[in-house]
């Protein structure tokens, strides 16, 4: 199973251990395309301040976080599991999971950002600015950016097991399954149960226990139709939108009563 999360725009600040190395990242076909926005970006917050603060789009309350961006090579790196916090990552909580829940978190999941491309948990990076809405000057929009290397790089990430997507819309242009990887794919929305309305910031908190839950549980469905019956397994209340046709994704409804 290969889990697709998104990043989070709040970030816990870089450790004081060593550095950066980018060769190590996983995914290594993605590499020179990461030095690329690496090298574009820290060059532009190195620079005209403002300037980087309106190629980010930054309010002035957050002019602070185009120093994170200077020093991106020299800072120290941390998991990216312990990088990106807010709402997804809180809920789903890796710290507490367990050994066996942990190691499964590192096989299966893979966070999209701007900067990356995409990275495992495992992966260590430093505190960073830079979503996949970001237009650099030079390199242009980095969701076509990481277009034709994800194309490349994902396919063999997602092997032959169940892909569930969890991303937001930001960071679904940057790689859409296909053909037979899309067949085995799933998306979720999580709606209001009364109402059948999407929520929004309980959406988050849901996906991140849907995680949680699956990790903990050892969960390891082989398709979308075997991810549907381990969650009403698990006590979700789930709907399904099977696809019309071959070659393209389940749509899953998570229904929650409650919207925090």
């Amino acid at each position: 199973m290969l889990v697709l999360l998104p990043p989070s725009e709040g970030k816990a600040p870089s450790g004081r251990g060593t550095a950066l190395k980018l060769e190590s990242l996983s995914l290594p076909g993605l590499t020179e395309a990461r030095r690329a926005v690496l090298d574009e970006l820290a060059e532009l917050c190195a620079g005209d301040e403002e300037k980087a603060r309106e190629v980010l789009g930054l309010s002035e309350g957050l002019r602070g976080e185009i120093a994170k961006n200077t020093q991106l090579r020299s800072a120290g790196a941390r998991p990216a599991g312990e990088i990106y916090t807010g709402v997804l990552y809180d809920a789903l909580d890796l710290a507490s999971l367990d050994t066996a829940a942990k190691r499964r978190a590192s096989r299966s999941l893979l966070v999209f950002s701007g900067l990356w491309g995409a990275v495992r948990v495992t992966d260590r990076i430093p505190s960073y600015r830079c979503s996949m809405g970001v237009r650099l000057p030079g390199l242009g929009a980095l969701g076509a950016h990481w277009r034709t290397p994800m194309a490349a790089a994902l396919p063999e990430a997602a092997g032959d097991g169940l892909v569930l997507d969890l991303r937001s819309s930001a960071y679904t242009g940057a790689w859409k399954p296909k053909g037979e990887v899309a067949g085995r794919t799933a998306t979720v929305r999580v709606l209001h149960a009364p109402t059948r309305k999407v929520v929004s910031h309980f959406n988050k908190a849901t996906k991140g226990r849907i995680v949680r839950s699956l990790l903990a549980a050892g969960a390891a469905p082989a398709g979308p139709a075997e991810l549907v019956e381990t969650l009403r397994d698990l006590g979700y209340e789930v709907e399904v939108q099977a696809p019309a046709r071959a070659g393209t994704a389940w749509a899953l409804d998570v229904l929650v009563n409650e919207v925090h």
